[in-house]
């Protein structure tokens, strides 16, 4: 793109136009960038980059490719719904379609099991999960007033909440020794460290089930959580879009399960607020179907305001209301997407186990938290960044790093399960086995020059036992795409 006269002074765009507030300089982004440019292809590119940087629910979309050939009347666009094509295409009250608002309110309490009632008249629409982090940030904070967000959390944050709304996020720095666990002295020390240096916080924002990590919140945290925000009188926001990723126990507990069990004296509901998509739960990104369900009459009447700037086409809400009007698919592919997730969360973590990877213990969501902090060459950020770097343009699969999630140590990267075939998966473990095999055959100990030309022993922080490594030497191995096998492997190219 190019002005249309070189001669012309340039009238600049606002500076939240120009800031860095969408946050694209993260690693975070770059993994996507370096996955356009060189995108995976089986057929037509084997050796590109594959996508695990990307938090796609892709495992049950042939259930609802089913469910669309059986019934045409779900969309205005086929013969078989055409007769409501009228109705459906002039509708534009931004409170939404009844039916709509109904549908997701029936399956916001099927995907908690049905122990906690949804009021379709408090859900807001909006425009995907974004537009709806957006809309509770403009309804709850003043630019320059901040949110508590416990780390690591996910990067999109730093756009959602914060660029149009000039909105800060103080981040609640969690630790892998109680596997992240969010606890109230870390709470108190991020708000007390906010009052200290004169910013106003105005709420708590928090995942669950956690993106990245995978984990959810048990009752007792929730409740501190409750009792936190009550006692500081803060507001409190919780983001279930991975509600229906749950694979495994412990239950997923929801927040409105949890201010149940409070008396109105002891939990002011005004402070509670709860953000939900079906882009993770039913694989619909692309609908950018978003959802704010607040307890506060003053948010729902000014978040159906905000709305009108981020609808969701009366089209979609259409066909979605008539799907989940249907209550034994949406039975049957909340069952069989937990199934499917279970078992390719089992497989990978497995054959990552098998050459000695592990990854934080979870029961949710569509990746994995994956700790290669002995691989680093050192406990640093910037060792971080070197490894990801090689995963990236030498291995050729897009992961995240930990720092792009603020995350408070280095060394874990979020891995995407979800979002590929199983002939992708395959591939992307097979670049990761032959990895680890370049890196353990003859490049585990290596002498080199110093400045000074005196010898010194390097080696490369990987720990696995004799056990291990003949397993991995048994494997069946398809060479990376930097393969055949140099004499150095990439990570020790990389640090020199």
């Amino acid at each position: 793109m190019g002005s249309h006269s070189s001669n012309r002074t340039r009238v600049p765009l606002s500076r939240m136009a120009m800031g860095n507030g969408h946050g694209e300089d993260s690693p975070y982004f770059d993994g996507w960038k370096a996955y356009q440019i060189d995108p995976f292809d089986p057929a037509e590119n084997p050796h590109g980059v594959i996508q695990m940087g990307l938090a796609e629910n892709q495992l049950c979309a042939d259930l609802i490719e089913e469910w669309l050939i059986d019934h045409p009347e779900g969309s205005i666009c086929t013969a078989g719904g055409s007769d409501k094509f009228r109705d459906i295409a002039n509708f534009q009250d931004y409170h939404g379609l009844p039916k709509f608002r109904n549908g997701i309110a029936i399956f916001m309490g099927k995907v908690r099991g049905n122990r906690v009632k949804f009021d379709p008249d408090r859900i807001v629409m909006s425009g995907g999960a974004t537009g709806a982090h957006d809309l509770i940030a403009f309804c709850l904070a003043d630019p320059g007033d901040a949110f508590l967000v416990p780390t690591p959390y996910y990067p999109g944050f730093d756009r959602d909440l914060c660029w149009r709304t000039g909105v800060k996020i103080l981040p609640v720095n969690c630790k892998s020794s109680n596997n992240f666990k969010i606890t109230k002295k870390a709470l108190e020390e991020a708000y007390n460290g906010a009052v200290d240096a004169g910013i106003r916080v105005k709420g708590l924002i928090i995942t669950n089930p956690s993106n990245p990590l995978g984990t959810t919140l048990d009752r007792a945290t929730m409740k501190d959580l409750v009792d936190f925000v009550n006692e500081m009188n803060i507001h409190l926001v919780c983001d279930e879009i991975y509600a229906a990723t749950l694979f495994r126990g412990p239950d997923f507990i929801s927040i409105a399960e949890v201010i149940e069990e409070y008396d109105d004296d002891c939990c002011n509901r005004d402070l509670i607020h709860i953000i939900y998509s079906l882009s993770k739960d039913m694989g619909l990104p692309g609908f950018r179907i978003g959802i704010v369900y607040s307890y506060n009459d003053d948010v729902v009447r000014c978040g159906r305001k905000m709305s009108s700037f981020g609808l969701i086409s009366s089209q979609t809400q259409h066909l979605i209301a008539s799907m989940l009007s249907d209550d034994e698919f949406v039975e049957r592919f909340i069952a069989e997407s937990s199934a499917r997730l279970a078992k390719r969360h089992g497989y990978f973590t497995h054959e990552l186990e098998r050459v000695g990877i592990r990854c934080l213990d979870s029961n949710a969501g569509l990746f994995v938290w994956m700790d290669l902090r002995e691989l680093l060459a050192e406990q640093t950020f910037e060792a971080e960044m070197v490894l990801w770097r090689v995963v990236i343009h030498k291995v050729k699969l897009n992961v995240s790093p930990g720092s792009s999630f603020h995350c408070s140590e280095p060394g874990w990267y979020r891995v995407c399960i979800a979002n590929m075939d199983d002939q992708t998966m395959e591939i992307a473990l097979a670049r990761i086995r032959s990895f680890v095999l370049e890196n353990m055959m003859g490049n585990c100990m290596r002498v080199v020059r110093s400045k000074e030309s005196k010898a010194v022993e390097c080696k490369l922080k990987v720990s696995f036992s004799n056990r291990k490594m003949e397993e991995v030497m048994k494997m069946p191995c398809s060479m990376s795409p930097c393969s055949p096998m140099p004499p150095r492997s990439p990570l020790v190219r990389a640090r020199t």
